[in-house]
């Protein structure tokens, strides 16, 4: 059997990135947000991820096809579904995304989350 260890936040990330969510294309509807991550754990199949993330203000399409819980450290945030309705995250607020949902992601102040994604 594997050696199976704790994944602790504060030790230094297994990989990092940035990006210009720009460059996706049709991805950015308002501003020019870009994103620092820190994958913190990976499982072996790349189902399973947890990490940080850190956004730049700016609005954009969510992503779909994952389960996402995320806990913001700092910022100020906004989930609004395709129907309209709105949802508000400022720090020390815990949220879970689940697949299937569709509509934006929206950075009011600079955010920083810690995630786990479940990807299908």
């Amino acid at each position: 059997m594997p050696d199976t260890q704790v994944v602790s936040f504060s030790n230094p990330p297994a990989s990092s990135s940035s990006r210009r969510l720009a460059d996706l294309p049709d991805r950015v509807v308002d501003g020019d947000p870009h994103h620092e991550t820190q994958i913190q754990f990976e499982s072996e199949d790349k189902s399973l991820l947890a990490g940080s993330w850190t956004s730049t203000p700016g609005k954009w399409h969510a992503f779909t096809d994952r389960d996402e819980f995320c806990y913001i450290i700092y910022g100020h945030c906004r989930l609004i579904s395709e129907n309209g309705e709105s949802n508000t995250y400022k720090t020390g607020d815990a949220f879970l995304i689940p697949n299937g949902f569709r509509g934006y992601w929206e950075v009011i102040e600079e955010t920083r989350k810690h995630f786990v994604i479940r990807q299908y």
